[in-house]
C-alpha cells in the first residue's frame, strides 16, 4: 500500500519536509537569540535611564570610549557654551522624519576641557548654507542629558564625507573634534535634556525607543510550530495517498467482479 513513496515525486516531498524541519527550528533558535540580545539591551537602556545623575567627570575623559553601561547614563555639567566652535550635523531627522540638522555645540567645563554637546535638532531646507541656530544661555550654568559613545561610520553607516561646507558634519566623534579644537575634549559626547530651550527650537531628542523583543519571541514560536506543522503535514497527505490509492484498487476490482461471466 504505501509503495508509493519510493516513486520520485514522494520521495521529493519527503526530502523536502526533512530539510525544512531543521530550518525552522534553526530559524527559530535564531529569533529566539535576537529576543535575548533586545531584552539585554532594553534591560540597559532601562537601567541607564533610572540610574542617578552623575557629574560627567566620573564617567567620561579625553580619549576614553563610552561603554554599553555608560550608554544613556544621564550626566551633569557645569561650564559654559562657546558658540564660536558650533558646529552643525547634516541629514539628521527629528521625530516627524523631518530632514534637518543636529547642533553640536563645544561646553567648556570648569577645568577647561571640552565636552562635546549636541543641543537638539533644527530645520534646515538647505544642506549648503549654515542653519539659523537660536544661541544657548549665557554664562555658566549646569546642563544635564544622556552620555552618548562617539558615532563612527562602522556603528551608524554614516559615510564621513569630505569637502563639506563650513562648519558641518557627518559624524559626531570627540577625537575629530579634539583635532578640529585643538583641545582635550572628553570621549562621547552629551545629548542635552535640560534645561530646556525658550522656544522649541532646537528640537531636543527624545528618550531612546526599545527594540521590539516579544516580536522576535512569537516569530521563534511560530518557526517551531511550523517545523511541528511539517512531519504532521506530510502524515496526513501519506494517509490521504494511501487511502485514495486503495479506493481505487478497491473500485478496479469491483468492476472486474460485476462483469458477466463469458459464454
Amino acid at each position: 500500500m504505501y509503495r508509493f513513496l519510493l516513486s520520485r515525486q514522494w520521495v521529493i516531498i519527503t526530502l523536502v519536509a526533512l530539510l525544512l524541519v531543521p530550518t525552522m527550528i534553526r530559524l527559530g533558535i535564531w529569533q529566539m537569540d535576537r529576543y535575548e540580545e533586545r531584552s539585554a539591551r532594553n534591560q540597559l537602556v532601562a537601567d541607564a535611564l533610572a540610574a542617578k545623575p552623575v557629574p560627567v567627570e566620573e564617567l567620561a575623559a579625553p580619549g576614553h570610549t563610552v561603554t554599553r553601561t555608560e550608554r544613556y547614563r544621564t550626566v551633569t555639567a557645569t561650564g559654559r557654551f562657546d558658540t564660536d566652535d558650533e558646529v552643525v550635523v547634516r541629514r539628521r531627522t527629528n521625530a516627524d522624519d523631518q530632514v534637518g540638522f543636529h547642533v553640536l555645540t563645544p561646553f567648556v567645563l570648569k577645568d577647561g576641557r571640552i565636552l562635546l554637546v549636541n543641543r537638539g535638532w533644527v530645520p534646515g531646507a538647505s544642506q549648503t548654507e549654515f542653519p539659523e541656530v537660536p544661541p544657548p544661555p549665557g554664562g555658566e550654568l549646569t546642563i544635564e542629558g544622556r552620555l552618548m559613545p562617539d558615532e563612527t561610520t562602522e556603528a551608524s553607516g554614516i559615510k564621513d564625507l569630505e569637502g563639506l561646507p563650513d562648519r558641518q558634519i557627518m559624524l559626531i566623534n570627540s577625537e575629530q573634534e579634539a583635532r578640529r579644537l585643538d583641545a582635550q575634549v572628553l570621549g562621547g559626547y552629551l545629548a542635552q535634556t535640560a534645561p530646556e530651550p525658550k522656544g522649541d527650537i532646537p528640537e531636543q531628542l527624545g528618550n531612546p525607543g526599545k527594540e521590539n523583543a516579544p516580536l522576535n519571541y512569537a516569530y521563534a514560536l511560530q518557526w517551531w510550530l511550523f517545523a511541528a506543522a511539517v512531519p504532521v503535514g506530510w502524515f496526513v497527505l501519506v494517509r490521504r495517498e494511501a487511502r485514495q490509492r486503495a479506493q481505487a484498487a478497491a473500485g478496479e476490482q469491483n468492476t472486474e467482479d460485476a462483469q458477466p461471466a463469458t459464454v
